[in-house]
């Protein structure tokens, strides 16, 4: 892929349907996590129903094939009068990695968080994804704070 033919960043639509799952279930699969149908089901249709608010996705397609995905979610926050918006999954086909793919989905994340007034975007990583975290530091401020979950 060179800089003449970068994908395309786009919002997820309903005919991106199975090649979205195969890019989330690559996603998770680095992270050594199983979802139930069920699940993909319902994220699916929240991230590409453009009229529900509170997920959205987007995607990088590259000649007709989807090589990139971003899950959002954009929720209330007790430290600002405006939403924030979580970007929970981010990833990149390994065919696509190094070509500017990450770095472009998060931009169309940005543009779309300055377009609807939200007050910041964050995400999070594993300390140990070094790959990630290189993109991460230059287009993110890494924060002192410690996820803690049940």
């Amino acid at each position: 892929m060179s800089t003449i033919d970068k994908p395309i960043i786009r919002p997820l639509v309903p005919a991106d349907r199975e090649q979205w799952e195969a890019l989330w279930r690559e996603y998770l699969d680095f992270y050594q996590s199983t979802l139930n149908q069920d699940v993909f089901e319902r994220t699916f249709t929240r991230l590409s129903e453009e009229s529900y608010e509170a997920m959205f996705g987007y995607v990088a397609e590259h000649e007709g094939k989807l090589v990139g995905i971003a899950n959002c979610i954009n929720h209330d926050h007790g430290w600002s009068l405006e939403q924030v918006t979580y970007l929970q999954d981010l990833y990149v086909s390994p065919a696509a990695r190094k070509m500017g793919v990450g770095q472009a989905l998060i931009e169309a994340v940005y543009n779309y968080a300055d377009r609807n007034n939200k007050a910041n975007v964050y995400w999070t990583t594993q300390s140990a994804n070094h790959t990630a975290r290189k993109l991460y530091d230059r287009v993110g401020v890494l924060t002192d704070f410690i996820k803690y979950c049940r």
